[in-house]
């Protein structure tokens, strides 16, 4: 069986109007409509399966759920070389951002030396959801323990006039205001990002329930 067929055994009609609209840059007739949990469970089978190779390099894939299975498989890789070379494979072919956005590969937490120079690379790339996704892997890895301050410079200098990529400089602030307050503050006071994500940025850590009520306070004088 393959992995559409798959995905058709499980499809929700009415979730796929709802998908629709939250990927509008992706033609409705090429999503299936299946919601994550059920995703996430056909990627764990196709994992375990003699398939899973095949499949990894069938890309470009038609449907919009084919890509995320895929991103899935990759997250459940252990060994790091392996999976960072399929990341690094698949990324030019993500093209909305909640392919972007869900996978989230275990096995870079035990490998932050060695997935930085990708990330490195992915942010300063021209395609939109490859930098995407090298700032939220930035956000989600390097924002605790293993956090430099020239981080924030990667992202901070990253231009550009998508909304996904701009959003994504925002979210990426807005958390480093919860978890990193006395660096990243400096970028929203000297005013350092670009004017409409400075503005978003502050949006989304005054919403933020991981930033404290005096410095929230703060950031909307900032505004």
């Amino acid at each position: 069986m393959t992995v559409y067929e798959m995905l058709l055994k499980v499809k929700d009609d009415k979730y796929k109007e709802f998908q629709a609209k939250l990927v509008p840059n992706i033609p409705p007739e090429n999503i299936i409509g299946v919601r994550t949990p059920k995703m996430r469970e056909v990627a764990g089978k196709v994992f375990k399966s003699d398939i899973r190779d095949e499949f990894l390099n069938e890309i470009p894939h038609k449907y919009y759920e084919e890509n995320l299975v895929h991103f899935f498989v990759i997250a459940l890789i252990k060994d790091f070389d392996e999976c960072v070379a399929a990341v690094d494979k698949f990324l030019p072919y993500v093209d909305c951002w909640p392919v972007s956005d869900q996978a989230s590969p275990k096995c870079f937490k035990k490998n932050h030396d060695k997935l930085l120079p990708y990330i490195k690379k992915w942010i300063a790339s021209d395609h939109v959801y490859t930098a995407r996704f090298g700032m939220r892997m930035l956000m989600n890895e390097y924002l605790g323990e293993d956090f430099k301050e020239e981080y924030l410079d990667l992202v901070a200098s990253k231009r550009g006039e998508d909304y996904y990529l701009k959003m994504m400089v925002a979210w990426y602030f807005a958390t480093a205001l919860a978890k990193q307050y006395d660096a990243s503050v400096k970028y929203i006071e000297e005013r350092k990002l670009d004017k409409w994500v400075h503005k978003k940025a502050i949006q989304k850590a005054v919403e933020s329930f991981r930033v404290t009520d005096e410095h929230k306070e703060y950031l909307k004088t900032l505004r």
